[in-house]
Parts: C-alpha cells; structure tokens; sequence
C-alpha cells in the first residue's frame, strides 16, 4: 500500500477516533489493570473493537478496493472472536459461574469462522459508497451477525438482571457504566449490517467512540480500574490531543479541497493557513478544554486533598483524643462525601479493637469489636495496606480459609478499612463508607487516606502519652495532698502523745505516791485493828457482874462490843483497799504470774466502789467457781478490768443502771472470760468499729483521752487473748475478754 492509494477524506475521522479511544482504553486497562481477569478481558473487547474500526477507517481512504478486501479479511480473523470474549467478560464482571460451557462453545464457534473468515462465504467483495468502501457480507458473516445480535442481547439481559438485584452501590454503579458504554457500542455496531448488505446508510458503529467515551469517563472519574490520577488526567489530554489533531486534520483536508485548483498560490496559502491554525487556534484551544477538564473532573480531588493533607498537619498539634477522632472523620465525611465513617481504637490489656468515634449513620456498630488476632487484622498488620471489597478477594486467595477473611470485612461493614499503624503495630482502625456521590475509591485517595491515618496513629499516641502524663500530675498533687495530711495528722499524733507522755508521768509519780501512801498506811491501820481487836476479846472476857459495879449494864456492853467488831470491819476493809491499790498499782514486767480472774475482778471493783457507792447502780457479780488460773500479769490485767467496769459506769450514769460482772471458763476454747454488760444507751456501728483505736473517745474534751481501751486492747494482745465489743439485743453494751489457759504470753 502506497500514499497514491489513499484519498484522505471528512468520513475517515469516526472511525480513527474510535480506534485512538478504544486502543487508548486497551493500553490502560493492560498497564494499569493489575492483571486481574476482568480487565484483561475489557482490553480484549477494546482492541478487538480498536481492529474493527481501523479497518473501517482504512476502507474510508483507500482507492483499491482489492487492497481495501485483503485489509478487511485480515482483520476479520480477529474480530469474530468478539462474541467469546465479550460473553466471557460479562461472565466474569459478574461473578457467574454457572453455564460456563457458553464460553467454551462460543470459542469454539469464532474459531471456526475465523477459520473461514478468507473466503467468500464470510466476505465476498466491496461495495463502494459516498464514504468509502465496505466489505460485501457473504453467508456466513450473517451468521456472525445473528451470533453477535443473539451474544449482545443476553449480556445485556445478564447485566440489567443483576443491576436489578444489586444493592451495592459501587458495583451498581460499575454496571450502569458497563452498559452504557459497551452495551451501546455494540448495539450501534449492529447497524454496520445495513452497508454489509448493500444498503447506502453510514455505518453507527463508526460512532462508537462516543459511548465509548462514555465508559472512559466513568473510568477515569469513578476509577473503575483503579489507576492513579496522574494516569488519569495523561489520558485524557491524550484523547483530548487526539480528538483536537483529528479535527485539525480534517480543516487540512477541507482547506486542500478547496484551493486545490489555485495551483502554486494555493499551496502557500495553504502553508499561511495552517500555520495560523496551529498558532491561534489549535494550542490555545487545547489549553482551555484542559482547564475545562480540569475543573470538572480534578478539581473537586485537588480541594480535598489540599483540605486533608491540612488537616494531616494540623492533628500533629492535637492532645485530646475526643478532638482528634472528631475533627478527623468531620472531615473525611463532608469533604469526601462518605456516607459515614468510624474509628475504631484498641484495648491494650484484652487485644480487642473498639469502635471509639463516628460520624454520619453508620450500621449498626453498638458494641461492635474485633479482636487483633482475627485473620483480617492480622492481614492488614502483615501487608501494612488498607482493604477493600475487591483487595480482601484477591488477599482470600493466598489464606488457608478465604471465607474467614470475607466475614471480617463484612462484620465491620466497611467500602475501605485503613489501618492506623505505629511502629510496626495496628492501634486503630478507620472504617468508611461509600462515597454520596457513587464514585469508588481511588489508588489516589487511599494512598491519601494511607497518610492520614498514619498520622491519625502517631496523633492518637501523643494524645495518650499526653493524657497519661496529665493523669501522673493529678496522682502526683493527690499524693502529695494526702501525704501533707498525713504529715499533719502525724504531728498532731505526736503532740497528743507527748502530752499523754506528761500526763503518764504524773500519772506514774500519783501511781508512786498511793503506793508509799498505802505502805505508810498499812502500819497503823495494822496498830489499831490488832488493838480494837484485843480490846474486843478482853470485854467479851470480862464478867457481867463487873461491868455492873462499874455503873454500865449488860446492854450497854454489848452495844460497845457490836461497835467495836464494826470498827474492826471497816479498819479491815480500808486495809483491803490499800491491798488493792498496792495489787493494781505495782510496776512489773513479769507476764508469768499465776492469776485468778475472780481476784483481778474483786479488786477493780473495790478501787471502783467510791464511784458507785452513792448511786443506784446495781453491781452483780457472776463469779463461776473454780476458775483455772491464766499465766499473766495481775496489775495490767487489774487495769483492763478497771478501765471496762469505770466506761460501764459512766455508759449508766445519769440512770438506774444495772452491771454485771460475769466469768466463766470456755473448754471448747480453753479459754478463761471476762465480761462486763451494762444496760446503757450501747453503741453506734461507727463506734465499735473504731472503740479500740488509740485517742478514739466520745467525751467530751478533757474528760478523756482515747486510750484506756486501746491500752486495754494491747495488753490483752500480749496476753495472747481477745477483746470485743457488741451491743445488747434490747439495750447496753457488753465486753468480753478472753484468755487462754495454757501459751506463754507475747511481748
């Protein structure tokens, strides 16, 4: 073939336009396709249609028609294989996996006729029409015909019955594309059987690149093979230079028609016009419908990238988590346009990821969580990326069980769920929807949203640490606050004890001077019993008859007699008191004395007798007989009893009051008891829970210390016993002692 062959005219322009789109949609969808299946298979459709319509456009510009023949039957050999692939495809977006035999037999079928394809039964001449030569149809190219009609019908059946049933509305979306744009195509390709036919009518499928322009449009605004933005928008100017250089090319065309008898002059103003053409027309032209485009398609992508990757900046400044979270998918939602969005954070101690924020109306997600070892987290921790419906199908092929991996994602309910990663590990998770606007994600936005979450992690550790440090510095002034009362409680401690000191002094030095005074007291008292008593027994010796001569009756004497004996009584009673107060006041350390309680109660209650003497107070004694003697020391444990009877009397001051003072022996626990119950107002539960902590008292100030209990609590614990405290059923109080028969006392 020879440029003297060719004769350039307006009707070549469609189809070289539609084979420039179609092969444009091929290279990409083979470059930036990923390999997957359904793509491999749209370029197929694409390049089998790009063949078609430079054979077209070919047939459009050749003299020849024998050459515009052989063109046509070489392309043929290619272009039947359209009904296999295009069912194929359909097959394949649509995950059909039943009646796949179709396929095969539809292979089998264009391999046949491909085989076919030189003869004349397929393509027996050419027609010549106002624009251009056609291919004649023989027989069996309108068998093809009804195979291709038959093929176009069901795939479109196929794809409308499963935009019907859809509910997502990315694959919705995906479809309605599908068919509009290489549904359409191949419909109007039907209509280049008119002029295979004979019949004079422009063949539609030179138009094709319209709807096809369509399917590019959806491909790069809605990102249907998931290709980079730069990608996108080098597409498009190269459609754009493409359609602009088309045009150009046809004014060319025009003008040459129109000066082509002007002869040597014509061909200059030939050249001066196409200059000016390219100066003040072609580029200028170009860059304005790249601006358009621009603002229409990009624009939108620009603004909220700007806007994100701003954000992006502005979290590293952030401390509150609440505020990171908030503002992050604030801005997510309205400047991507999502449906909803949430973030989910984990919980160190369990492992388990929470959801902590949202935004928008998300699915059900109350007390929604995933655990870090389910297998999708585990994925995304490996791979480090986010997952998406598609991505989470390609990741299910390379694990042991896919469906594992398909239910994860589908719990979370997700269109893309980012990973927050920090320093190797996943602390979070962002949870998207769809775009309001039907478009997909692209590569773009998730390596834009890839970012922002990695902030989002980095972020949400500077908030924690920031928190943690906050809670440390409140900790801290609750510590010093509680450690400065302490300390004060402490020193005013040690002044109630250094008080008490002095007050123990003095009261040893009392303790000292009763002692010497009953000492100094037991000599005379001594003196006059002996001699009241030996005055007693002289009288009571002495005859009747002489107390008679002497003025004084027998009644007389023995009124001096009975004075006498009462006198001795109470010289012997005072004597036992000073016994006592010498018994309860001697210094000893010794705890191995052999001790009688009966004897310890006896006497407390003689030291205690002018405390009560003139009141009405009933004391009982309730002294069990033959008591076994306890290992102790007599004069603390005289200052126990003291110490229980004296807050008894004062519980019953005020009243008719009634004590008793009771012991009994325990043989279950070997143990000796020692019990005082009173019939006073009893206690309150806060009472007895702290009645025996030092300087704990309800007197009033200066009428007591808070620490006859206590003291009487710790030489109980040296005598290896119990103390307790309880109210009676009706009224009162009662304290019980015990002490153990047999062990040593502690020290």
């Amino acid at each position: 073939m020879n440029l003297l062959s060719l004769k350039l005219n307006f009707w070549v322009m469609p189809p070289f336009v539609s084979f420039l789109t179609l092969f444009g949609l091929a290279a990409l969808a083979l470059v930036k396709g990923k390999r997957r299946k359904v793509n491999l298979l749209f370029a197929g459709i694409c390049l089998l249609g790009g063949l078609l319509s430079i054979d077209k456009a070919l047939a459009s510009v050749v003299t020849d028609s024998d050459l515009a023949l052989r063109i046509s039957r070489i392309d043929h050999i290619f272009v039947v294989f359209f009904v296999p692939v295009y069912l194929h495809f359909t097959y394949t977006f649509l995950g059909i996996t039943r009646r796949k035999w179709l396929i095969c037999l539809a292979y089998a079928f264009s391999g046949c006729l491909s085989l076919l394809s030189q003869g004349d039964y397929y393509l027996s001449g050419m027609r010549q029409y106002f624009f251009g030569y056609y291919a004649k149809g023989g027989s069996l190219m309108y068998v093809f015909g009804a195979a291709t009609t038959i093929n176009t019908l069901y795939c479109l059946y196929l794809l409308f019955h499963s935009l019907g049933n859809e509910k997502d509305p990315d694959r919705k979306n995906k479809t309605k594309y599908i068919i509009l744009g290489l549904g359409v195509a191949a419909v109007m390709t039907h209509f280049d059987l008119l002029p295979l036919a004979g019949i004079g009518f422009y063949p539609l499928g030179n138009l094709a690149f319209i709807p096809i322009l369509l399917l590019g449009f959806a491909i790069l605004r809605h990102d249907l093979l998931d290709i980079e933005i730069a990608v996108q928008k080098g597409l498009i100017y190269s459609l754009l230079t493409g359609l602009l250089t088309g045009s150009y090319a046809l004014m060319i065309i025009l003008f040459n028609q129109a000066f082509k008898g002007i002869g040597r002059s014509g061909s200059i103003l030939f050249a001066v016009f196409s200059f000016l053409v390219i100066v003040f027309v072609f580029e200028p032209l170009k860059k304005r419908v790249q601006l358009v485009i621009d603002r229409l398609l990009f624009k939108g992508k620009y603004d909220y990238q700007k806007t994100l990757m701003a954000l992006s900046d502005t979290m590293a400044s952030m401390l509150n988590l609440d505020e990171i979270m908030e503002k992050a998918l604030r801005a997510l939602t309205e400047v991507m346009y999502l449906d909803w969005g949430y973030v989910m954070l984990v919980d160190e101690s369990r492992g388990v990821f929470h959801v902590y924020s949202q935004m928008g109306v998300p699915p059900n997600v109350k007390g929604l969580s995933i655990s870090r070892s389910r297998p999708l987290i585990r994925e995304m921790g490996s791979r480090k990326r986010e997952v998406t419906r598609y991505t989470v199908g390609e990741w299910s092929g390379s694990y042991d069980d896919p469906s594992l991996l398909k239910e994860d994602f589908k719990n979370l309910g997700g269109a893309v769920i980012i990973p927050m990663v920090f320093k190797g590990e996943i602390n979070g998770l962002l949870v998207l929807g769809n775009k309001k606007s039907g478009d997909l994600f692209t590569s773009d936005d998730l390596g834009l949203l890839r970012t922002l979450a990695n902030q989002c992690a980095i972020a949400i550790e500077n908030a924690k640490s920031y928190q943690l440090i906050e809670n440390l510095n409140r900790n801290l002034e609750k510590m010093v606050g509680k450690r400065t009362k302490e300390l004060k409680k402490a020193l005013e401690e040690k002044e109630k004890t250094q008080d008490l000191l002095i007050r123990s002094e003095s009261l040893a030095a009392v303790g000292a001077l009763v002692a010497g005074v009953a000492h100094e007291l037991n000599n005379p008292i001594a003196s006059v019993s002996s001699l009241v008593q030996s005055s007693v027994e002289t009288m009571e010796e002495i005859p009747a008859e002489e107390f008679i001569g002497s003025g004084m009756g027998a009644e007389q004497k023995e009124e001096l007699i009975d004075d006498l004996k009462f006198s001795l009584k109470e010289l012997n009673r005072a004597k036992d008191i000073v016994a006592s107060l010498l018994g309860i006041s001697r210094k000893t350390d010794e705890y191995s004395e052999s001790v009688v309680v009966n004897d310890v109660c006896n006497d407390a209650l003689k030291v205690l007798y002018n405390q009560y003497k003139r009141t009405e107070t009933e004391i009982i004694e309730a002294y069990e007989e033959g008591l076994p003697e306890i290992r102790g020391n007599f004069a603390n444990l005289g200052q126990v009893c003291l110490n229980i009877i004296a807050n008894a009397l004062q519980a019953v001051d005020g009243r008719k009051g009634r004590i008793v003072v009771r012991t009994r022996y325990d043989k279950q626990k070997a143990m000796v008891v020692f019990e005082c119950e009173d019939n006073g107002p009893g206690m309150s539960k806060k009472v007895i829970k702290d009645i025996f902590k030092p300087f704990f008292t309800t007197k009033e100030v200066g009428k007591g210390t808070g620490l006859g209990l206590y003291i009487s609590h710790e030489i109980v614990r040296r005598h290896n016993g119990n103390i307790f405290a309880q109210n009676n059923s009706q009224s009162g109080a009662t304290f019980r002692v015990e002490l153990p028969v047999t062990g040593s006392p502690s020290y």
